[in-house]
């Protein structure tokens, strides 16, 4: 454990060189911004810029965390899905809130998201399911996120059943399948600096629109 913990000191963090942030030129909104710096990862060649961390907690209050993919941020929040059962869906139906984290190593930039979560109608989920790419599908019509799995054999012979299924009805949606929104209460802008003077933003959510805010490193 002690040359692990000298590894950890002694590894790099904020290589390269790191953009400028200017809060003063920030947009009015937080879906502007994150606009923009999202584009600036792809353009960076971030991998996989739209993974994010959803954090959630359950009726019991202990956190649980994961990552999954973005699927869209539009004027009401960011949004993803979810099938029915899964523990993060059971979180979400006991305590409404969530927070999403997204971290872009090369830039040293992180946004936060934080805010309750609304269920989207059955027609967006079922768009969005239908979006999904042939091998998501299957594996989303499993229905059985969590449970535990005796082998992996097990696991590839109900794939391969749900991909026929699917190829017999191109058109069929997973029951349960829920594409949510975290309408946020709150969005932070963090940018990383090698000398630690890392900039804060925050858009705080008033009854009117949003209100900016810097914050201490």
């Amino acid at each position: 454990m002690d040359d692990l913990r000298r590894l950890l000191r002694g590894l790099e963090v904020f290589a390269g060189e790191l953009p400028v942030f200017d809060p003063a030129a920030a947009p009015g909104t937080p879906a502007e911004l994150f606009a923009e710096w999202l584009l600036g990862a792809v353009d960076a060649g971030v991998r996989e810029p739209h993974a994010m961390t959803l954090s959630t907690a359950g009726a019991d209050g202990n956190p649980q965390a994961r990552t999954l993919i973005l699927k869209a941020v539009t004027a009401d929040g960011w949004q993803f899905a979810s099938d029915g059962g899964s523990v993060k869906a059971r979180d979400l139906a006991d305590r409404p809130y969530a927070a999403l984290t997204f971290y872009w190593s090369p830039l040293a930039r992180q946004v936060r998201v934080r805010g309750p979560v609304v269920r989207e109608p059955a027609e967006a989920s079922a768009a969005d399911f239908r979006a999904r790419g042939a091998a998501a599908r299957a594996e989303a019509l499993l229905g059985r996120q969590s449970r535990p799995l005796a082998a992996l054999d097990e696991r590839d012979a109900a794939v391969r059943e749900a991909e026929a299924r699917l190829a017999r009805e191109p058109g069929l949606v997973a029951p349960g399948w829920t594409l949510h929104t975290v309408r946020p209460d709150a969005v932070e802008f963090w940018q990383g600096d090698k000398e630690r003077r890392h900039t804060r933003l925050s858009y705080l959510r008033t009854g009117d629109g949003w209100r900016k805010q810097l914050l201490w490193p």
